[in-house]
C-alpha cells in the first residue's frame, strides 16, 4: 500500500442529466431522467431531484413515469456528453499521464507520476479541491472525488463523497473502514459469490478476514479466494493503466414490438452488421469473431459466433457472418432484441475472399443475401427497416443514441422529421432552443440557451422548413457570445412571458393557435 493517497477517483455527479440540467436553464432544479422513452426503454441517469422519488439507473421508463411523471424526460445527446467527457479527461490528464477512463465520466489518476506528486495527504486533498473547481469552472458540472491508497479504496471514497464532494482515506485505516461493510462492496464479489459466503456464514467484510484466506480458497477456489482476502484485507496493488485495450465492438437494438417477420428480422441484423463495422472503422480495428446475440419474446438470450479464417473490417464480410449466424437461430415466438459483434481485435485486416465474391454475384451465398437486402443491397434493406419511421423497430431512445453518435446533433435522422424530446434545433427566427416535445405533427420547442434565463415555448409544424437539427451548444458562455437572456434571432420573447413548468410534456397546439411571421404555427406559452 502506498504512504500517501495518491491514486485519484472521479465519478462525475449524475453525468448526463446534470449535463441536460446545464444545458436547459429551464430544468435547473427540477426532477430529469434521461434513457429511452420507448414502451421498452431503459433509465440511463436520472437527476438527483428524480433520485428522491425513487428513480435510478437501469429501471425502465415506465415504472420511472409511474414513480415520478412530472419530470423531464429526454433522450441522450451523446455528442454533448462527449464534448463535456474530453474536456473533463483533459483536466485529469494535466494532474499526470497515468489516466485510466472507465467510462465516459469516470476515471482513476495515479498522482504520483505527475509533475508535482503529492508528499502528504493534505496535498493530495489539496490537488483534489483543485480538480473539482476546475471542472466546475470548464464545465460548469459537479464532479466527486476519492483519494486513497489503492483504485479500491480511491472509488469507495468517491462513492462516500457523493454528490460533489471529496474525501481521503489516509492510509493505514483500510482495515478499519472496510470491517463493518458487506462483502458486496469488494470488486469481484456478485450476487452468486456472496450468496456462498452467506451459506458459510460469511456476511461483512470483517467475517471474511476473520475466515482467513484458507476458508475463502477453500470456498471459492484459489485465484478467487486469495485475491478477494487480500482485498478484504485493504491490499489492492492493481495500478492505474492509460491505456485500455478493447476487447470487442458492437451494437444491438431492443425494439418496442416483438418481431416476427423473418424478413423484417434479416433486414435489422443486416443493418446491425452495418453499423457495427462503422464503429469498429473508426476505432481503426478489425476482428477476427462476428457474435449475434438474440433475445427471444420469453426473455431467453442466444449467442452465437463464427470465427474467420483472419481479422476483417469488410462490412460485407461482417454481413454475411451474421446471416449465416441467423440461419441456425428459431425466432418464430418473436424477437425484443438484436445485436452483432465482433470479438478478436487487432489492427490489421485480412480480407474473406470467398465471401467478397459472394457480394460480388460470383460466390454461392449472393442470391440470400441480395433476397434479404433487397435489389439495391444494404442501402435499400435500411431505408426498408429503418427503425424510426412510425410504427417501426427500435425504441427511440436507442434511435437518439444511436443518431448522437452519428454526429446528428438534433436527434433527426436526414430526410425524417422526427423530433427527439431534448434535442437541439434552431429556427430561422426565433433562434437556438431544444425539443420539449412532439406528437400529432407538431413540434414543440423552447428557446434558451445555457447561459440565458429560461426562455419562451412555441409550437410548430413538424415539417416547418425554418425549423432544423442544431449541434450542442457549450455549456459555459463562449467568449464573445450573446448576452445572456437572449437565444439568437428574436431572442426568448419578452420579460414577463414565462413559460409553463418544463417538467410537464407540453400539448400539442390546438387548432386555431396563432400564425407566426414564419407560417408555423405557435402556441402562446
Amino acid at each position: 500500500m502506498r504512504p500517501v493517497p495518491t491514486i485519484l477517483h472521479l465519478d462525475m455527479d449524475a453525468f448526463f442529466a446534470s449535463a441536460e440540467q446545464a444545458s436547459k436553464p429551464s430544468l435547473r432544479g427540477k426532477p430529469v431522467v434521461v434513457g429511452g422513452l420507448g414502451p421498452r426503454g431503459v433509465v440511463a441517469t436520472a437527476s438527483y431531484e428524480a433520485r428522491v422519488f425513487g428513480v435510478h439507473s437501469a429501471m425502465s421508463t415506465a415504472q420511472a413515469r409511474r414513480l415520478c411523471p412530472n419530470a423531464a424526460y429526454l433522450t441522450p445527446r451523446f455528442s454533448l456528453y462527449r464534448q463535456v467527457s474530453e474536456a473533463v479527461m483533459e483536466l485529469l490528464r494535466e494532474l499526470s499521464p497515468l489516466v485510466e477512463p472507465l467510462s465516459l465520466d469516470e476515471a482513476f489518476v495515479d498522482l504520483e507520476a505527475g509533475p508535482a506528486p503529492p508528499a502528504t495527504a493534505a496535498a493530495a486533498r489539496e490537488a483534489g479541491e483543485r480538480l473539482r473547481t476546475a471542472i466546475r469552472a470548464r464545465t460548469s458540472l459537479t464532479g466527486s472525488v476519492g483519494l486513497a491508497g489503492s483504485k479500491m479504496l480511491a472509488k469507495m471514497a468517491s462513492e462516500q463523497a457523493k454528490p460533489d464532494g471529496l474525501v481521503v482515506i489516509e492510509p493505514g485505516t483500510e482495515r478499519e473502514l472496510l470491517a463493518p461493510m458487506p462483502v458486496r462492496v469488494l470488486p469481484g464479489v456478485g450476487p452468486a459469490t456472496a450468496e456462498q459466503l452467506r451459506r458459510a456464514g460469511i456476511g461483512t467484510v470483517e467475517e471474511m478476514v476473520g475466515a482467513g484466506e484458507a476458508e475463502l480458497v477453500r470456498l471459492l477456489g484459489k485465484a478467487h479466494g486469495s485475491s478477494l482476502y487480500a482485498l478484504a484485507t485493504g491490499r489492492d496493488d492493481r495500478p492505474v493503466v492509460a491505456e485500455r485495450d478493447s476487447k470487442s465492438v458492437s451494437v444491438e437494438d431492443t425494439f418496442d414490438v416483438d418481431l416476427h417477420d423473418r424478413t423484417r428480422v434479416y433486414g435489422e441484423v443486416v443493418r446491425l452488421a452495418g453499423r457495427c463495422v462503422t464503429r469498429l472503422r473508426a476505432a481503426g480495428r478489425s476482428g477476427r469473431t462476428v457474435v449475434l446475440k438474440v433475445r427471444r419474446y420469453d426473455f431467453s438470450t442466444l449467442t452465437r459466433s463464427e470465427t474467420l479464417r483472419g481479422p476483417t473490417d469488410d462490412p460485407g464480410v461482417v454481413r454475411e457472418a451474421a446471416v449465416r449466424l441467423l440461419d441456425g437461430v428459431d425466432t418464430t415466438g418473436g424477437v425484443r432484441l438484436l445485436g452483432v459483434g465482433v470479438t478478436g481485435l487487432a489492427d490489421f485486416t485480412q480480407e474473406d475472399l470467398f465471401a467478397q465474391a459472394a457480394l460480388e454475384g460470383t460466390g454461392p451465398a449472393a442470391p440470400a443475401v441480395r433476397a434479404r437486402t433487397g435489389p439495391g443491397g444494404d442501402e435499400d434493406a435500411e431505408a426498408g427497416t429503418r427503425p424510426d419511421q412510425p410504427g417501426e423497430g427500435a425504441g427511440e431512445g436507442v434511435a437518439a443514441a444511436e443518431a448522437a453518435r452519428a454526429g446528428d446533433a438534433g436527434g433527426a435522422r436526414e430526410g425524417s422529421r422526427r423530433w427527439h424530446p431534448g434535442h437541439d434545433v434552431r429556427h430561422a427566427e426565433y433562434g437556438s432552443g431544444w425539443v420539449q416535445g412532439s406528437g400529432l405533427g407538431r413540434v414543440t420547442v423552447r428557446f434558451e440557451q445555457p447561459w440565458s434565463e429560461p426562455g419562451r415555448v412555441r409550437t410548430f409544424r413538424a415539417d416547418d422548413p425554418a425549423l432544423e437539427p442544431a449541434a450542442p451548444p457549450p455549456l459555459v458562455r463562449p467568449a464573445g457570445g450573446p448576452e445572456p437572456g437572449r437565444s439568437g434571432g428574436r431572442g426568448p420573447g419578452p420579460p414577463g412571458g414565462q413559460a409553463p413548468d418544463p417538467a410537464v410534456r407540453p400539448e400539442p397546439s390546438r387548432p386555431g393557435a396563432s400564425s407566426s411571421p414564419s407560417g408555423s404555427s405557435a402556441s402562446s406559452p
